[in-house]
């Protein structure tokens, strides 16, 4: 699998913990392992910019997809089709205030945006309850299991 990533933001992001874990969430979604990512981390004006550019929203937000090849998640006996992904942007910032909000690591939930932004790329969608109990169980899976991965490192 490509993983680019990239931190313009100027706060430090454990770059290695974000690598595993979009390794493990696009194996787990049974991504071809020739498809490509890129995860950028932004400070909040550039943020601010996409969110106004793509979203028509004001302020800065926690993370952007912007998917490439509309790849959709595979299965283990038929896995996604090598291809781009697309891109995920995060803003540590808005991370870090939102971490401490809920009372957990900023890295944990960079962490969190980064799988909701893999999920956005992958087709995923919370617009409708259902969808978002579908997402969100998704993204609560993988986060469990990665987390549980991580301990046996």
């Amino acid at each position: 699998m490509s993983i680019e990533l990239n931190n313009e933001s100027g706060v430090d992001v454990d770059e290695a913990a974000i690598q595993r874990l979009a390794v493990y969430a696009l194996d787990q979604l049974h991504v071809h392992p020739d498809a490509d990512l890129a995860i950028v981390f932004v400070d909040e004006a550039a943020m601010e910019q996409l969110h106004v550019q793509w979203m028509d929203e004001p302020g800065p937000t926690d993370v952007l997809s912007f998917p490439m090849d509309e790849l959709r998640p595979g299965t283990e006996d038929d896995p996604t089709p090598a291809g781009l992904l697309g891109d995920i942007v995060v803003c540590p910032q808005v991370a870090i205030s939102q971490a401490e909000a809920a009372g957990h690591s900023p890295l944990e939930e960079m962490l969190l945006l980064t799988t909701h932004g893999i999920l956005h790329l992958l087709g995923f969608d919370h617009a409708e309850p259902e969808e978002e109990r579908e997402m969100f169980g998704i993204q609560r899976d993988i986060l469990v299991g990665f987390a549980l991965d991580e301990r046996r490192r």
